[in-house]
C-alpha cells in the first residue's frame, strides 16, 4: 500500500510538472461586442438615361448648320443642326415620281390597259363588227340568190364562214380588252403601289428630318459630326438626355440573386471620379436567369436618387446593393467562425484555454458576423493562431496583440 500511494504520489507530480511547463500556443483574439451591421452585394453596371433622345441621319447628306455643342443644356423643340435638303428634295422627288409610275401601272390593270391601248381595242372592235355587218349582208344576199337557182351552195357556205370567222375575231378582241391581266398581275400591281407609297412616306419624313429638333429637355452629351461632315443614312448625329434622370443596368450573379428586392439602398462609385459617392434604389429586382458572357446572372434596374449631371450615360460603375440591415447586434470577427458539417462555432478563451462552443448566427458580411445564440458580450475568442498550429478544443494558449 506504501509503495501504491508512493506512485500515485508520483504520477501526479508528472502530470503537475508537465501542465505547468507545457507549451502554449500563442494566438489573437476579439472581443464579443456590440455594432451594426450591413450584409451588401457588389457588381459592376453600366449608366443609362431614363429620358433619351437619339438623332440619326434619315437620309445620306451634309451636316448644313450646327447649333449646339457637347454640354449645352437645350430645350423640347429646340433646334440642334440642320441638314442639306437637296437631298431630302432629290429623295423625295424620285419616291413621287415611282408612286406615279405605280399608280399608272394599277390603273392600267384596273382598266385593261392604257388609255391608248383601250382606244386601239375600241377601233379594232368597231372595224371588226363592220366587217362582220358587211359578211352577213353579203350571206343573206347569196342565201336568197340560192333560193332562186343563182348561187351555189359553195358559195353560200364560203360567206358563213366568213361570218363566223368575223364572230371569232370580236370575240377575241373582247376577251382580249377584258381579260388580259390575271389575279397574278393585279396582286403584283398593288404590292408595287404599296412599296411606292411606303417610299414616298420615308421620303417626306427624310426631308421633314433635315431640321433635327429634340423632343425632350436636357444637355447634348453626344456629338460626333462637325458642319459640312457628310453622313450617310441611319448615322448617329446628336444625343440630347436628361442627366438629373439616371438609371444603371446591373448583372447579378445567380446566387445572389434571392437576396435582391425593390426599394433596396444601392451605393454607386465611378472610377473616373474617385471619392465621390452616388445613392440610389433598386427599381426592379431581377426576374429571370440570363446568359450573360459565360455567367448565369439576373438583370437588375436601379434608379439613381441623386443624380447631378457628373455621371455620364454608358459611364461603367461599381454598385453595393445593401441587402440587410441589423442595428446593434452582438457581433464577431467572421474569421473565427468555424463550421462542422454547416454547424458554426467559435473557440472561447477561458483560463487560457480553448472551449469550442457552437454558436447561432445570422446575418454575415465580408468582415463581421452577428451571433444570436452561444456568446455574451465581452466573451473573448479565438481569431488564429501566430503559427501554422491549428486551433483545438482544450488547447492551452497565450494571449498576443
Amino acid at each position: 500500500m506504501i509503495w501504491g500511494v508512493a506512485l500515485v504520489v508520483l504520477a501526479l507530480g508528472i502530470f503537475a510538472v508537465r501542465s505547468f511547463t507545457r507549451e502554449r500556443i500563442s494566438v489573437r483574439s476579439a472581443q464579443v461586442t456590440y455594432q451594426d451591421l450591413v450584409k451588401s452585394s457588389s457588381t459592376n453596371g453600366k449608366v443609362e438615361p431614363m429620358d433619351d433622345f437619339q438623332g440619326h441621319a434619315q437620309v445620306a447628306g451634309q451636316v448644313q448648320e450646327l447649333y449646339v455643342s457637347v454640354g449645352k443644356k437645350v430645350k423640347a423643340g429646340q433646334l440642334l443642326l440642320k441638314m442639306d435638303d437637296k437631298y431630302a428634295l432629290a429623295s423625295l422627288a424620285h419616291a413621287n415620281s415611282t408612286l406615279q409610275a405605280a399608280s399608272l401601272g394599277a390603273s392600267d390593270i384596273e382598266h385593261g390597259g392604257s388609255q391608248d391601248e383601250r382606244n386601239t381595242f375600241a377601233a379594232n372592235l368597231n372595224q371588226a363588227k363592220l366587217q362582220r355587218q358587211q359578211d352577213a349582208s353579203s350571206l343573206a344576199a347569196l342565201q336568197q340568190l340560192q333560193k332562186q337557182g343563182a348561187a351555189s351552195a359553195g358559195e353560200v357556205a364560203v360567206a358563213q364562214h366568213r361570218v363566223e370567222l368575223d364572230d371569232g375575231n370580236i370575240r377575241s378582241i373582247e376577251q382580249h380588252s377584258t381579260q388580259r391581266y390575271g389575279q397574278a398581275d393585279r396582286a403584283r400591281a398593288e404590292a408595287q403601289l404599296a412599296d411606292a407609297r411606303a417610299a414616298v412616306v420615308a421620303a417626306q419624313s427624310g426631308y421633314a428630318s433635315a431640321d433635327i429638333r429634340t423632343p425632350i429637355s436636357g444637355t447634348v452629351y453626344y456629338l460626333p459630326v462637325n458642319q459640312y461632315d457628310y453622313v450617310t443614312a441611319g448615322e448617329d448625329l446628336v444625343y440630347v438626355a436628361d442627366l438629373t434622370r439616371m438609371r444603371i443596368t446591373a448583372y447579378f450573379d445567380e446566387p445572389e440573386i434571392g437576396n435582391l428586392a425593390a426599394g433596396q439602398p444601392v451605393k454607386i462609385i465611378w472610377d473616373s471620379k474617385p471619392g465621390t459617392t452616388w445613392h440610389g434604389h433598386i427599381s426592379q429586382a431581377p426576374t429571370t436567369i440570363i446568359t450573360y458572357g459565360t455567367r448565369n446572372v439576373g438583370e437588375c434596374f436601379i434608379t439613381v436618387d441623386d443624380a447631378d449631371g457628373v455621371l455620364k450615360p454608358n459611364a461603367n460603375v461599381t454598385i453595393t446593393v445593401s441587402t440587410a440591415q441589423h442595428l446593434h447586434v452582438l457581433s464577431v470577427p467572421r474569421v473565427v467562425l468555424h463550421f462542422d458539417a454547416g454547424r458554426p462555432y467559435v473557440f472561447r478563451i477561458i483560463r487560457n484555454k480553448l472551449v469550442r462552443t457552437p454558436v447561432e448566427i445570422s446575418i454575415v458580411n465580408y468582415n463581421w458576423a452577428e451571433i444570436t445564440g452561444g456568446l455574451n458580450e465581452g466573451d473573448l475568442v479565438a481569431t488564429t493562431a501566430t503559427t501554422n498550429r491549428d486551433l483545438s478544443n482544450g488547447l492551452q494558449v497565450k494571449l498576443v496583440q
